[in-house]
């Protein structure tokens, strides 16, 4: 069974109404971006940081796949699939999707601020003085600029291991993550779904890269519809 990767960014989870920074100068919900999401921030003010990602939890509640995560989840009848995505939403699991690997951790859980193997199931709020089992302050589970990806290196494992590789919904301007298909065997047919695609260097260099110019919902369709085809030829 052949092996297909997908690589997930903002504009995967844009039609289904959660919001996104890439394209709104360093803005996520009003909120410069470094006071929300770096260890600088949180040092400075837990309260505002808690807050800001309770609300983002609240809102991820109230929202469901789009036609676009749902697309994906048929490719398993007929594929090995791996997502990995820099989303910290659930809606891939939610969609149905059973591997999902997140880079930049995920919303509904929490973490212990002093020892980062210490994950819970989080879906209300988190506050000051909640602690972890040890003692210490709980933090949301979310990789901030400036802190190590522990499931980089598994996500580049993964993408050298693709007979295909469909990147949705990303700029591809972030690294590390936007330097994982630099680690796809030369050749490897990648697709690429983006209303505004940019090539990186690493999709500079590959020889069988097909863009398709159109949002997540559009597009994943219509890369589903020629793999499923090309299963018959």
């Amino acid at each position: 069974m052949k092996k297909i990767v997908i690589l997930t960014g903002a504009g995967m989870s844009a039609e289904s109404g959660i919001a996104t920074f890439r394209d709104s100068n360093g803005l996520w919900e009003n909120h410069d971006i470094m006071e929300v999401a770096s260890p600088e921030g949180w040092q400075r003010n837990p309260s505002l940081v808690l807050d800001f990602y309770n609300a983002r939890r609240k809102q991820l509640l109230e929202v469901a796949p789009n036609s676009g995560h749902l697309a994906l989840v048929g490719l398993e009848k007929h594929f090995d699939v791996d997502v990995i995505t820099q989303n910290v939403d659930d809606l891939h699991e939610r969609a149905g999707s059973t591997k999902v690997h997140h880079l930049h951790g995920e919303l509904r859980k929490a973490r212990s601020s002093s020892n980062e193997k210490l994950v819970y199931p989080c879906d209300k709020g988190i506050l000051l003085g909640d602690k972890c089992e040890r003692g210490s302050q709980l933090r949301p589970h979310i990789v901030w600029f400036g802190e190590m990806v522990p499931m980089l290196e598994p996500a580049a494992l993964l993408v050298a291991e693709a007979d295909v590789i469909l990147i949705v919904g990303t700029s591809m301007q972030v690294y590390p993550a936007a330097g994982l298909v630099g680690y796809a065997i030369p050749g490897t047919p990648i697709y690429y779904v983006d209303p505004n695609p940019a090539i990186n260097y690493e999709l500079s260099r590959t020889k069988n890269l097909k863009i398709i110019e159109e949002k997540a919902s559009t597009g994943v369709r219509k890369v589903v519809v020629e793999l499923l085809r090309k299963l018959d030829d």
